[in-house]
């Protein structure tokens, strides 16, 4: 199993596309494991304080835009209401994400900045879903980072990042971090986020196989 890598977003995020050979490379797998980091530590450096919260005064561009995304059959819901958890579940495990008990995931959204794009044609259905969790003040961890695999490859995971980093800056929050697998790294890249920015690594901790033994006895 491949090592994950954290990420912070350091530098004021500009909205500048990508070329078509890197949207084509990367958008398809944003999903991609965000988060099993069972293969080692992930290394994650802090942002540049100043310079994100510069951006958070400018705003974020986006890609696309919430009409276009309408358009094509995508509504974007910036908040867990009228979600269907079980929808959202059946999509983890496409991706290979592990199922989640519903209860514990809905208590999960609940503390959660969310944003997620609806099938239009069924309500509550994500096609793709991104959340943040954090103190609402200083920082905020990216998890679950999702595209259904039939819409991969149209550029959704991208809307919903963008949206959220955007959320998280316009609310102040200065450090935004993620876990990610290096195949992947490329399309937070393209996002404003950088790998071991400041020499500062993040650390995560794991109970032993043996203390999980003995606290479920």
């Amino acid at each position: 199993m491949t090592k994950a890598q954290g990420l912070k977003l350091r530098a004021p995020y500009t909205g500048q596309q990508p070329s078509a050979m890197q949207a084509t490379r990367l958008q398809p797998r944003p999903c991609a494991r965000l988060l099993d980091l069972r293969g080692g530590l992930s290394f994650s450096l802090s942002s540049k304080t100043k310079s994100i919260k510069a951006a958070a005064a400018a705003g974020v561009q986006v890609s696309v835009s919430d009409s276009e995304l309408e358009s094509r059959g995508f509504a974007v819901r910036r908040s867990s209401s009228g979600l269907d958890v079980g929808a959202l579940n059946e999509v983890f495990a496409r991706v290979g994400f592990p199922r989640r008990q519903e209860e514990r995931l809905r208590r999960a959204l609940e503390h959660s900045e969310v944003v997620w794009l609806e099938d239009s044609a069924a309500a509550g259905r994500p096609v793709a879903f991104a959340r943040a969790a954090g103190d609402g003040v200083f920082n905020a961890v990216v998890w679950d980072v999702v595209v259904e695999p039939s819409c991969q490859g149209m550029g959704l995971g991208r809307a919903v990042m963008e949206r959220l980093v955007e959320e998280l800056r316009r609310k102040g929050v200065a450090n935004i971090a993620l876990y990610a697998e290096p195949r992947v790294v490329g399309f937070y890249r393209l996002l404003g986020f950088a790998m071991d920015p400041d020499a500062i690594r993040g650390m995560a901790f794991y109970r032993s196989r043996q203390q999980q033994t003995s606290s479920s006895t």
